[in-house]
């Protein structure tokens, strides 16, 4: 530990100072008996404090030596890396997280990385385009949406600490079998904004973790049919977001960054493309508590309800001020709450008449968006009540979204109210 040396008396007169090394972290101070001068230097070593003393004793003058840890901190690394294993590692130690919870993590992480290889290969590996079905909600799916969905179900599974695994682009929460400890209920829409891949905009990954209320494991000794396990599952599934104990998600865009929150503030991680790690490089992200950004589809404004055209003719006002809210709209949930959190601001997808609760998913997108946003100090509500405490009564319930800085949110709450 680096350490300061001071030299004093006990009834210094007013000390001199004299040139000092700045690469030395040791000093002292010492004046005479007969209230001669003080002085103040530097030195290297305690040697060479104790030499100054001895010579200081003979001159007449008494001097004490005070040894103080150093004020000055040590050099940071430049090849010092946080990377997202060893930042796990850290939260199971200190008990924020248990053992079996930061191997799901890390498998999602893998499912991240190899997703993110898939998107950037998309063009060349013939994975754009339509793949020729529908999913649950009757949406063409994109050839990578089925790809992407496989990758992480394979992924999750083979962490063999989920017991439930349940994705947007499936019917229904499937039973894991191959679980051996931990049993967790992981949701997770496995690359939202897939209408932007053959363009090569932003896309994204969303994961939210929860523990199993009862039990929902696959037994093959088990007499139950496979209906009364579906509607087990369903119901393990079917928690608020409140219950969530991680979520997060990745984005895949001109670089690759997955933000985490285990219920203890929000922290983000770039892949280094050359060590193929996750490094810790956005701690403890905050949501500005207002913004001058808003993020809305506004092709459907016709068909919202008037409140909301009166909110959002509001912000394009400039008001006294002069300077109207600044639209951006990128259209996919991942990229757009990614800007929001840093630069602050609201992202909304409001009802309308075509779709009369918005067409985002309370359990794969809202309630994960939702617990990362408060962990960064901002908010997310449907425009009535907290997204969080809504309790899912199916499993792909869709909700209306308005998220980001806690003061625009609540702006547009009032609007609607």
């Amino acid at each position: 530990m680096a350490c300061s040396y001071f030299l004093s008396t006990p009834t210094p007169s007013t000390p001199t100072r004299q040139p000092a090394n700045p690469s030395t972290s040791l000093s002292w101070v010492a004046s005479s008996i007969h209230g001669g001068l003080s002085s103040v230097a530097m030195a290297g070593s305690i040697r060479d404090a104790r030499s100054v003393m001895t010579r200081l004793h003979l001159q007449g003058v008494r001097a004490t030596l005070t040894i103080e840890p150093s004020k000055t901190s040590a050099k940071k690394s430049q090849y010092e890396l946080q990377t997202l294993t060893g930042w796990l590692l850290k939260q199971e130690q200190s008990g924020v997280i248990d053992a079996e919870l930061t191997i799901v993590l890390s498998s999602i992480s893998l499912a991240c990385k190899q997703i993110a290889s898939l998107v950037q290969r998309a063009g060349i590996s013939n994975l754009t385009g339509v793949q020729g079905a529908t999913n649950v909600q009757g949406e063409d799916q994109k050839k990578l949406d089925v790809v992407s969905n496989e990758v992480f179900s394979s992924c999750l599974r083979s962490s063999g600490r989920t017991g439930i695994i349940a994705s947007e682009e499936e019917d229904i929460p499937v039973a894991v079998e191959e679980s051996y400890s931990g049993n967790y209920v992981v949701v997770f829409d496995p690359l939202d904004g897939s209408s932007n891949i053959d363009a090569a905009v932003s896309t994204g990954s969303i994961f939210g973790i929860y523990r199993p209320t009862e039990g929902c494991l696959a037994n093959l000794d088990d007499d139950t049919s496979l209906d009364q396990q579906a509607q087990n599952c369903i119901m393990n599934v079917c928690q608020p977001g409140s219950n969530l104990l991680a979520a997060g998600y990745c984005m895949y865009s001109s670089s690759v960054i997955m933000v985490l929150s285990v219920g203890k503030g929000v922290h983000g991680f770039t892949l280094d493309p050359l060590y193929g790690e996750f490094v810790l490089t956005h701690s403890d992200i905050k949501i500005p508590s207002k913004g001058k950004i808003y993020s809305f589809n506004e092709g459907n404004y016709q068909l919202w309800d008037d409140k909301l055209k009166k909110y959002m003719d509001d912000l394009k006002d400039p008001g006294p001020s002069g300077k109207p809210y600044s639209a951006r709209y990128i259209g996919s949930l991942v990229g757009d709450f990614h800007r929001t959190m840093l630069y602050g601001g609201i992202y909304g997808y409001p009802p309308d008449k075509k779709s009369k609760n918005g067409k985002l998913r309370l359990l794969y997108e809202c309630a994960p968006m939702s617990f990362l946003a408060e962990q960064a100090g901002g908010k997310g509500s449907d425009g009535y009540r907290r997204v969080l405490d809504i309790h899912p009564e199916q499993v792909h319930q869709r909700v209306p979204l308005y998220i980001g800085s806690t003061e625009e949110v609540e702006k547009v709450e009032k609007y609607l109210a």
